[in-house]
């Protein structure tokens, strides 16, 4: 005879797994659901957002001589669907973090909390400011070299006629590539703060950070030299920039090591060398 299976059964180890998979189900049920409202939402400005993205090719061709084609029947539509799912995502991003943050934080200690916040509010910043130069400095400048191209060759008309369907795909090649990549201080930050690795070692390898860098941005970056220099210089300033940042976060953490130290009864002050 089969015992009819009973919650009180289960046992108390294995409860609070069951307990977070049952949060973790909830928060992702949440961020989907968001992410559908805004899709929805989207997908009737879906019009408005594209041409918004068309602005920087607009804007590289010389006023009322630019246009876009499909050359398949759906195409058109399925652009839209592609845009309002791309901005939906960028939109609903605040919630989606802001539920996977709900879900760790409670099995974080208060200082695990507030040293990781900074990076939380650096992250959406950096990808930010990433896309932003894709789309005002990078995709302008990109698209007036791609498009210097036109002419005459062998007594034909070489005219630049880009297909929707293509043209979006550069753009959103654009704006992930430079707003994950402008991630890289967050990367490294977090690596450093876990002790996976130090100044000392990203100093020492500074040059095959570089050649990485250089590698990385000739190959997510659309094939011109254009953007992916606007991409590789950026990175190093990021690069850099996270090595003076890991230097004073060690001169202040020294400080305040020394300081507590000298305020202990019985303890001798910090000094430069242990002899």
């Amino acid at each position: 005879m089969t015992v009819p299976f009973r919650i009180d059964d289960i046992d108390e180890t294995q409860a609070p797994l069951l307990d977070h998979l049952l949060e973790l189900r909830t928060r992702l049920i949440r961020c989907i659901i968001a992410l559908a409202i805004t899709f929805a939402v989207c997908l009737y400005f879906a019009e408005d957002i594209f041409g918004f993205l068309v602005r920087p090719l607009t804007a590289a061709f010389p006023p009322g001589q630019g246009h876009l084609i499909y050359t398949k029947l759906y195409e058109a539509f399925f652009v839209e669907l592609k845009v309002a799912l791309f901005a939906a995502f960028f939109v609903s991003f605040p919630i989606i973090s802001n539920q996977l943050w709900a879900f760790i934080a409670p099995g974080l200690y208060a200082r695990e909390k507030k040293a990781f916040l900074p990076f939380l509010i650096a992250t959406p910043v950096l990808f930010t400011g990433g896309a932003a130069l894709a789309y005002y400095v990078v995709m302008p400048t990109a698209f007036r070299w791609m498009i210097g191209f036109q002419g005459m060759r062998g007594g034909l008309k070489l005219d630049a006629t880009p297909a929707i369907g293509e043209y979006l795909s550069m753009v959103m090649q654009f704006i992930l590539a430079f707003g994950i990549s402008f991630l890289l201080p967050v990367l490294l930050l977090l690596l450093n703060r876990a002790g996976i690795v130090t100044r000392q070692q990203l100093t020492a390898a500074r040059r095959y950070v570089i050649v990485a860098i250089t590698a990385v941005a000739a190959v997510i970056t659309p094939p011109d030299v254009v953007s992916q220099l606007m991409l590789a210089i950026p990175l190093l300033l990021l690069f850099e920039g996270s090595l003076l940042f890991m230097l004073f976060t060690e001169r202040r953490e020294a400080k305040e090591k020394a300081d507590e130290q000298a305020a202990e009864p019985g303890l001798p002050a910090a000094t430069g060398s242990d002899s």
